[in-house]
């Protein structure tokens, strides 16, 4: 009868071979596809280097003439002067071209945002919104209020609805004491317009238990007064 240790030793020696077919198998596996490990290596390498080279000596150049551009657009767009903050003076691009001329940068990402404010102020809700929607917000800041700002365009088409559960998503994208608790005023107000007194006074109670000390918060007794009133007639 085998005793313990010698079953030890047989168990040992049967990983090691089982490493060693192992090995075994690996090798014969890159010997037969070793021409194509080595082009899906280089392709690998080719890929790699080629971004990194294109941020370097595209993107990177192109980043700096777009911000040289958008100096003066941002400024334009500061004094309300707007349809030079989307269309230029002649000497300085708008924003529009901004977008077209410099798509990949993170300026252009940016001018989409200035765009759909632009488009806001003018009236121009369509235009706001497809904007709007083509720009990616990681800021904590102007992320919130781009999707706020697609929720006012949506409340001036009156699609109320829309703009209500707009309002919520920029609330809820990055949370701080100012953007959070004005879109959940302006999400209440438009539930208070489609005559959904009760989510409104969900939201007011909200600001007041968890925002207490923002201008809403400080504001919104009376707001929540007004809704439990509408709520007994």
């Amino acid at each position: 009868m085998a005793s313990k240790q010698d079953k030890k030793i047989d168990k040992t020696e049967e990983r090691i071979v089982a490493v060693e077919e192992a090995f075994s198998r690996t090798e014969q596996f890159i010997e037969k596809y070793q021409r194509i490990i080595l082009i899906v290596i280089g392709v690998i390498i080719v890929i790699v280097l080629g971004f990194f080279g294109f941020r370097r000596f595209y993107l990177s150049p192109k980043e700096k003439d777009a911000q040289s551009q958008m100096f003066m657009a941002e400024k334009y767009f500061e004094q309300d002067s707007l349809k030079k903050a989307l269309n230029g003076d002649g000497q300085y691009l708008g924003f529009l071209a901004i977008i077209d001329d410099f798509g990949m940068t993170k300026s252009a990402n940016l001018a989409h945002y200035y765009a759909g404010v632009c488009y806001l102020k003018l009236g121009q809700f369509d235009q706001a919104l497809e904007q709007l929607g083509k720009f990616s917000a990681k800021d904590q800041f102007v992320g919130p209020m781009a999707k706020g700002a697609m929720g006012d365009a949506n409340m001036e088409l009156k699609q109320t609805q829309k703009a209500a559960d707009l309002y919520m998503e920029a609330a809820e994208m990055r949370k701080n004491d100012f953007t959070t608790p004005l879109f959940m005023m302006k999400s209440a107000l438009a539930y208070e317009e489609l005559g959904n007194f009760e989510k409104a006074l969900g939201i007011y109670k909200k600001i007041k238990d968890e925002y207490p000390r923002s201008f809403e918060g400080r504001e919104i007794d009376k707001y929540i007064s007004y809704t439990e009133g509408l709520m007994k007639k």
